[in-house]
């Protein structure tokens, strides 16, 4: 098997993640009632109970995984609902741990940026009545062990874990020119990419299951689907591909050998894993959309450089690694997918998410 190397477009420059991630940041102010629920049982279970039993609120440990670099983290949002829920019991607030995970090609100097900048704030806003909180960035796979055994209170990741970490070898050269599952990839090309996101995200629950206390939460958003042809945006770039092959600007066989390294579930296939693997109990589920664009604007057309923006900087450096091609290369590309986009409605222009909250048994 192939392990998949996908990193986000780093820095803050017209093509990076960190500038282009409205689809994420919309997405994630979606699930913040689901976030703050969690974030309030958390406190209930764990600062309010340990501070009465022993004055002083026990540390808090939470962990974003699959970060990336911009600036649509949860940190700044928690430490404020934890901040107003101190001041509302006139408790000690609590030392915080926040784990910032991503590959190790992930831009963490952009992110810990940010990170600063928001701390600066919190101390000039709240002055001393805020605990202690310490940050510290995670290189690695989600797919495996992070952090010592019963270290996390708190778990969260957004539009992370549909992307896998290898990319099966029957899907390699066998998907007919398509590069993601389309109405004509053959049957075992879905099933090949089915179990490989059951076994991955069976190997994420196994994990978190050990890292986090008994009682301890989770909220996860995945890019899913709500019918067998979702991808459409895959498809789009598909078609711009095949156009560069054509022109002589990209090898046939490259495209051949081309897959996208990501499943998109169903709500149904996604319990279905949670209830197998067993450590945890589904407290809600959720199907919601957003616009390939990010923006609420219901209007017919879609803002095509925005939308376009949003897959390359996802897909860039896959791109470029697995094609071997360059910046003007890439720029060609996304011109081409930009054009297409520009003629599709905006009614089929959107992301299906699937948000869970969960809570460890």
């Amino acid at each position: 098997m192939n392990q998949v190397i996908q990193n986000m477009n780093g820095g803050t420059g017209e093509t990076s993640y960190a500038f282009n991630s409205s689809v994420q940041k919309k997405a994630f102010y979606k699930t913040k009632p689901k976030i703050e629920e969690a974030e309030l049982d958390i406190f209930s279970k764990f600062c309010t109970c340990s501070t009465t039993m022993t004055g002083k609120s026990m540390p808090i440990g939470i962990a974003d995984l699959g970060c990336s670099s911009g600036p649509n983290t949860l940190f700044s949002y928690l430490l404020n609902i934890i901040y107003k829920k101190c001041c509302e019991f006139d408790i000690v607030s609590p030392e915080i741990v926040m784990y910032f995970n991503d590959l190790p090609g992930n831009d963490f100097n952009t992110l810990f940026k940010y990170l600063e900048s928001f701390c600066d704030e919190l101390k000039r806003n709240k002055g001393d009545g805020f605990g202690q909180c310490f940050d510290a960035g995670i290189p690695g796979t989600f797919y495996g062990r992070l952090v010592p055994r019963d270290t996390l209170h708190f778990v969260h990741s957004s539009y992370s874990l549909q992307w896998f970490s290898q990319l099966p070898r029957e899907i390699e050269n066998n998907n007919q020119g398509n590069i993601y599952i389309s109405t004509s990839s053959p049957p075992s090309i879905i099933e090949a990419y089915l179990k490989q996101f059951k076994s991955d995200f069976t190997n994420f629950l196994k994990y978190r299951s050990e890292e986090l206390v008994k009682g301890g939460r989770m909220v996860l958003t995945l890019l899913g689907r709500t019918s067998e042809e979702c991808c459409y945006f895959w498809d789009i770039l598909a078609l711009a591909l095949k156009d560069m092959v054509l022109e002589g600007m990209i090898e046939e066989q490259k495209l051949i050998s081309f897959n996208i390294p990501l499943y998109m579930t169903s709500s149904e296939e996604v319990s279905l894993v949670i209830q197998c693997e067993g450590s945890f109990k589904i407290d809600q589920i959720e199907v919601f959309q957003v616009n390939w664009d990010g923006s609420e604007d219901e209007s017919s057309k879609i803002d095509s450089y925005n939308a376009a923006n949003c897959i390359r900087a996802v897909s860039e450096s896959l791109l470029m690694s697995h094609f071997g091609i360059g910046e003007e290369i890439i720029d060609k590309l996304f011109r081409r997918y930009m054009a297409i986009v520009d003629n599709v409605p905006k009614e089929k222009a959107k992301y299906t998410n699937i948000v869970i909250s969960l809570t460890k048994v």
